[in-house]
């Protein structure tokens, strides 16, 4: 064997535990409620989907239009969407205009169930039943919650539950700046 190709069967299995550490010590430091969107800037998707309470009743994008907004990706079937379920009431009864994605559920009594439950947060709530709308919104599954802007563009999206922490230091800084009319508005 060579003194060349010896270098090289040292080096290529080194190389590539040196890379795959990396790799793996950069997930190991990430933030998971911080996943990037390919749609932050960009208007909300297109869609068409009904009201939950009346699937005679259409809703298209334009609902996430003229005002600052929260846009909560849930389902009853996420027992982190129950967890947050309380904060975002609370929220809602503060004033901050939510509507709601319901995400993949089996059956549209059951999430109107759930609504008049636990309480309804949400202005008004889409009925999602196949996920392909939360798809396009490139959600992974719920709760994810986006900050859409007055002209219906996704400005952030946070996965994960809405808690007074997350609010506090994430949520409500930029939301306020947007309510102000503040641009950029960042997090």
């Amino acid at each position: 064997m060579s003194k060349t190709t010896r270098l090289l069967v040292l080096f290529i299995p080194l190389a590539l535990f040196l890379g795959m550490t990396l790799f793996l010590l950069r997930g190991l430091f990430s933030d998971p409620t911080e996943l990037s969107s390919a749609l932050v800037g960009k208007p909300v998707p297109a869609f068409e989907l009904p009201d939950i309470y009346d699937t005679d009743t259409m809703h298209t994008e334009a609902v996430l239009q003229g005002q600052p907004m929260l846009l909560n990706v849930w389902a009853t079937w996420c027992p982190t969407c129950r967890a947050e379920h309380e904060y975002l009431n609370k929220l809602a009864a503060e004033g901050v205009p939510i509507v709601g994605l319901n995400y993949k559920d089996d059956s549209r009594e059951k999430a109107v169930n759930w609504l008049n439950t636990l309480g309804d947060p949400y202005q008004l709530n889409l009925y999602d039943e196949l996920g392909k709308v939360a798809l396009e919104f490139g959600v992974y599954g719920a709760p994810e919650t986006f900050i859409i802007d007055a002209q219906g563009r996704v400005v952030y999206r946070h996965v994960g539950d809405v808690n007074e922490r997350v609010w506090e230091a994430k949520l409500r800084p930029l939301f306020e700046c947007l309510q102000q009319g503040a641009q950029p508005c960042e997090v």
